[in-house]
């Protein structure tokens, strides 16, 4: 496989973990945020996906410097370099709200929520991102 391949195919890898993560963060819409069990199966979610974009991102930045695609890699690299920010900000804020949560705070269950939602959104636009930069990224390797 070419370099330019190497570079394609880590894209689309990276695609999996905001796939799925744009699939199953919904389902935590439907339970309520006072359940320990429910919440920390969401901070496992953003946990385990923004690792995976962290990792994955980073290999698909190295496939497009080896391939020379210097706008890809920086592009790529971008997204790696958020998730790898966004999973401590997102933990330490969901932290903090399950503290709050547990010590009588009426308010952190909608502030968790509002977390939610600013994590799926996030995915969202950076998942749309990518797809739409496929075409472009098949364009120049050929």
């Amino acid at each position: 496989m070419s370099l330019d391949g190497i570079a394609i195919a880590a894209t689309i890898v990276v695609l999996f973990p905001m796939g799925f993560f744009l699939l199953s963060s919904p389902a935590f819409l439907l339970v309520k945020l006072d359940i320990p069990e429910v919440t920390q199966l969401l901070r496992g979610l953003f946990n385990a996906h923004f690792l995976m974009v962290s990792i994955i991102g980073g290999a698909a930045t190295l496939g497009y410097a080896l391939a020379g695609r210097w706008t890809f890699a920086v592009g790529i690299g971008l997204v790696a370099a958020f998730a790898t920010w966004a999973r401590g900000w997102f933990l330490e804020q969901i932290d903090a709200q399950l503290s709050a949560r547990d010590s009588g705070d009426a308010n952190a269950i909608r502030r968790l929520r509002r977390l939610h939602w600013g994590g799926m959104l996030a995915n969202a636009i950076l998942l749309f991102a990518i797809v739409g930069s496929i075409p472009y990224v098949a364009a120049t390797a050929a």
